[in-house]
């Protein structure tokens, strides 16, 4: 597989040297097996996989505009081992949960009988990629997690949220082990994760850097202005919903982090913080049902999804 990204729109004519020259034209959406094509992005930042059944070694690009960025990664299909014990996940659950309106933060709530926290550290730590889950949360949570040490083989840390999301994954950064591979951040509140997909955004993280779940927007989306008119109606093709795990190789989100303070950027989502050093960042698609439990209407759905699948609940 090869990922292309550019900053600008440019018309771009691609060509390996394995497959016949006969040239056609592709989008994002389109993994092509020729040698030679055309593929022209409608907006800033849109990106195309390339999937072949070889290695490849060259490409010739040439571009109908300056491109004032371009970064080419190749790599075989299939070709991405992580290794074992070689990811540490940050387990964010310093969430106040406001939203949900509850006594206690959204993710100590009970999904059929166990706290919603508890699923995807269950998830995590069956996983053989994973060697230590550090969990972000208020001392005084603590003990739910301490309950499930002698379920789970996996060492298990804890530290203190900060402020903001940005401050709590930096927090739980300073605990990662040094040796680790690649940092694996995590909603507490998105309970209903599938390891198949967290294996492949592993796989993802480890060949380009950075990857982040996510879903094709399935709604129509409009911008506004401040007065609530319609600016415009954006390009549903082009649009994705993140989800977690976001998934940085450790010495990557280091130096965006390093950038972030001091420049006093803030971020909302993790690889965010990757963005601005302008490196690669793939989108792996996952699950719609990877729900962020928010709302008592998200935690109805969740039991019902759960109620509907094969996933057992934390014992």
């Amino acid at each position: 597989m090869g990922l292309l990204l550019f900053n600008n729109a440019p018309t771009c004519s691609i060509s390996t040297q394995f497959f016949p020259s006969k040239s056609t034209h592709v989008t994002a959406n389109s993994f092509p097996s020729f040698s030679h094509f055309h593929v022209s992005f409608s907006s800033s930042g849109q990106k195309v996989g390339l999937r072949r059944r070889a290695r490849v070694r060259t490409y010739g690009i040439k571009c109908s505009a300056k491109v004032d960025y371009v970064k080419v990664l190749v790599f075989t299909q299939g070709s991405a081992v992580v290794n074992e014990k070689s990811v540490s996940v940050i387990l964010l659950a310093g969430g106040k949960g406001k939203r949900m309106g509850a006594s206690m933060p959204k993710q100590y709530l009970p999904l059929l009988g166990q706290p919603i926290a508890l699923y995807s550290l269950h998830t995590f730590s069956r996983m053989i990629e994973v060697k230590e889950i550090v969990v972000v949360c208020d001392p005084s949570y603590k003990d739910i997690f301490e309950e499930a040490i002698d379920k789970i083989n996996v060492d298990l840390k804890f530290t203190l949220p900060g402020k903001e999301r940005q401050d709590s994954v930096y927090s739980g950064l300073q605990a990662v082990d040094l040796n680790s591979e690649l940092v694996c951040i995590h909603d507490s509140a998105r309970p209903l994760v599938r390891s198949g997909d967290v294996e492949k955004v592993l796989k993802d993280g480890w060949l380009i850097g950075a990857a982040v779940l996510g879903v094709p927007v399935k709604a129509t989306i409009k911008e506004a202005n401040s007065d609530s008119y319609v600016v415009k109606t954006l390009d549903r093709k082009t649009l994705w919903e993140m989800q977690t795990p976001q998934v940085i190789k450790p010495e990557l989100l280091r130096k965006g982090f390093e950038l972030v303070h001091r420049e006093g950027l803030e971020v909302t989502d993790d690889v965010s913080i990757v963005e601005h050093l302008k490196h690669a960042v793939y989108v792996t698609e996952g699950c719609y049902t990877n729900i962020k439990v928010t709302t008592p209407d998200d935690l109805l759905l969740a039991e019902r999804i759960l109620n509907m699948s094969s996933v057992e609940p934390p014992k």
